[in-house]
């Protein structure tokens, strides 16, 4: 059974507002898809538009094969839904909210018992299965939400910031659940705000504007940056950060802990290590080490951002 999610020339508009603007992509069976990009990109109205949600004002959708505007409900047995809000029901109990999903998938009761007891199990939920679902945690409610979304054994998974709030040994238990799916040959589309959960999967895809500006592996896209990032530990640190901004090689100081992170302009790494190796000391600070460091994909996060917003700005 395919379990591919295809895309081409999504477009969608509200009112006089562009959300999505031509987007393609492709997921292939077994994959992991990251969307990511800042509040308002237009991730959300584009699950929305792949899961069948809202109707596509231009372009396609396959899912598993199936064109979704022609053949909707066979198109949608593929696919399981994790909205970014919590939608189940709050007085129903774990299980009942599990029996209610399956009932609603065409589940017979030979086969929905068995397999919600096997999906509390998996997610971890079986000893909470009396439990009313106000009453469970932020992190356990996502599992409940990825249970329910996981009832009917669907082959694609679209899951809107799955994540989002939850603590952080919460937030790895739920992505160790996600390999195990990705090994049994699920595709999974999902949104995140944390650029190490997007450095995690098979394609990234940077969305802003309703445009998908650049796609493709993690180590991919990093390498766009490659030879144009420093670390410099000096301190104070803020003053460092003031005095490497006021190269003009340097177009982005940032500091993070005890470090200071800067993007350069292509080709001026050795010439800003040395004007900093002989300016900060001069100026008060104190140097512990200035060297080139890997880039990662927050740093072409922001880099992305910053060139979309000044494309925009000349428009």
């Amino acid at each position: 059974m395919p379990g591919q999610i295809e895309a081409r020339g999504l477009r969608k508009s509200f009112g006089d507002r562009l959300a999505v603007d031509g987007l393609s992509l492709t997921v292939d069976d077994g994959q992991i898809y990251a969307l990511v990009g800042p509040d308002g990109a237009g991730k959300t109205t584009t699950m929305r538009l792949i899961c069948g949600a809202l109707r596509a004002d231009a372009g396609e959708v396959r899912l598993g094969g199936l064109d979704l505007s022609r053949h909707t409900d066979q198109a949608r047995a593929f696919l399981g839904y994790l909205p970014q809000r919590f939608s189940l029901y709050g007085e129903m109990t774990v299980l009942e909210n599990l029996r209610f999903f399956a009932e609603v998938r065409g589940l017979p009761p030979a086969e929905w018992k068995p397999r919600t007891l096997e999906i509390l199990e998996f997610v971890g939920l079986a000893e909470f299965a009396a439990r009313r679902a106000d009453a469970l945690s932020g992190g356990m409610r996502q599992k409940l939400g990825l249970a329910a979304a996981l009832v009917h054994r669907p082959r694609i998974l679209v899951l809107d910031e799955p994540t989002g709030g939850v603590d952080p040994v919460t937030r790895q238990s739920f992505w160790q659940l996600l390999i195990e799916l990705l090994g049994q040959g699920v595709s999974v589309l999902l949104s995140t705000p944390y650029m190490d959960e997007a450095s995690r999967c098979t394609r990234v895809g940077f969305l802003d504007g309703g445009r998908l500006l650049v796609e493709g592996a993690p180590g991919e896209i990093a390498a766009r940056l490659d030879g144009r990032m420093i670390e410099v530990a000096a301190e104070p640190r803020r003053r460092a950060a003031t005095i490497a901004r006021a190269d003009p090689s340097v177009e982005d100081a940032r500091v993070f802990g005890d470090r200071v992170r800067l993007r350069l302009a292509p080709g001026s790494a050795e010439h800003v290590r040395k004007t900093l190796a002989e300016r900060l000391p001069s100026e008060g600070c104190t140097v512990h080490h200035i060297q080139t460091v890997p880039p990662d994909l927050e740093d072409v996060f922001i880099d992305l951002l910053e060139a979309h917003g000044q494309a925009e700005a000349r428009l």
